[in-house]
């Protein structure tokens, strides 16, 4: 019986680094990660400084200047990004990958309103007519839970709300609907409720739209409920892999740490553990 032949998944990563550019002698930033996504919901945590923010700039071809990575395979849907060209890489972000980042106030365009940002983006990847431009602008704000109203067109990002700054910026990200969505700490400049209505959001728009998600988070306990999978990193390498069912069972002690540490009414005035770092370095070699 002949097998049917499995596709690779969206996203696979084998043996990505990111180095200083001009730092010899200094370790890479992020060491040797490996990772796969494919149509589910991945999250990617750990401690601020384990290099998370690093490896989503690097995945997208976004690494600051001074910044430099290499990696054995770095492929999306078959294709090689190690060789994309910078026109190339504007042709994949914002069509078929796109990133959702922390704070809108900073990753909007400050001087052109929504309505502008979103025609822009559907400019730059396709050839719809105004009407039917229109018309996705429309749908998309209403999937994004935003009323598409003459007013919030005409309005500019600083006069948005933080909640629906961050729903603005993910109209603007699945717009076009990408294939793989990076959300890097999407919910940190927002309040707690707000945090858990726009990871649900992000959640049930790629489960309904069959697209993949790598979610960035330090939040084990929101990554619990929103992913199925978890990668656990610490000082730019990737420590545990677990089901995210299974995180309050993880036996890697950097994982069990960062589950015993969050917040709840049981530790409410009681010290928290602390991480044995030594330990933690001597079996990962350092």
């Amino acid at each position: 019986m002949i097998q049917p032949v499995r596709e690779p998944p969206l996203l696979v990563v084998e043996g990505l680094s990111v180095h200083l550019a001009r730092a010899a002698g200094r370790g890479p930033l992020v060491e040797d990660l490996s990772l796969e996504v494919d149509v589910e919901r991945v999250a990617l945590v750990g401690e601020s400084g384990s290099g998370k923010s690093l490896t989503a700039r690097a995945l997208l071809g976004l690494l600051p200047p001074g910044l430099r990575s290499e990696a054995r395979r770095l492929e999306f849907a078959g294709r090689d990004l190690r060789a994309c060209s910078p026109r190339d890489w504007a042709a994949l972000r914002g069509a078929s990958l796109a990133l959702v980042l922390q704070d809108p106030r900073h990753a909007l365009n400050p001087v052109l309103s929504v309505g502008q940002q979103l025609d822009e983006i559907l400019r730059l990847h396709g050839r719809l007519p105004r009407a039917r431009r229109r018309e996705r602008i429309a749908e998309m704000l209403e999937a994004v839970g935003l009323p598409p109203s003459a007013r919030l067109l005409a309005a500019y990002p600083h006069q948005l709300s933080g909640g629906m700054g961050q729903r603005a910026m993910i109209a603007m990200m699945l717009i076009n609907g990408p294939r793989l969505l990076i959300a890097d700490e999407p919910t940190s400049a927002l309040d707690a409720e707000l945090r858990e209505q726009v990871l649900e959001l992000i959640t049930t728009l790629v489960a309904t739209r069959r697209m993949g998600l790598l979610l960035i988070s330090h939040d084990l306990q929101s990554v619990a409920r929103h992913c199925e999978r978890v990668l656990i990193m610490y000082r730019g390498r990737i420590v545990d892999r677990c089901a995210a069912a299974e995180l309050a069972r993880a036996t890697h002690p950097y994982t069990q740490t960062l589950w015993s540490c969050r917040p709840s009414g049981s530790t409410y005035g009681k010290p928290l553990p602390t991480l044995d770092r030594d330990a933690i370095d001597a079996s990962l070699g350092r």
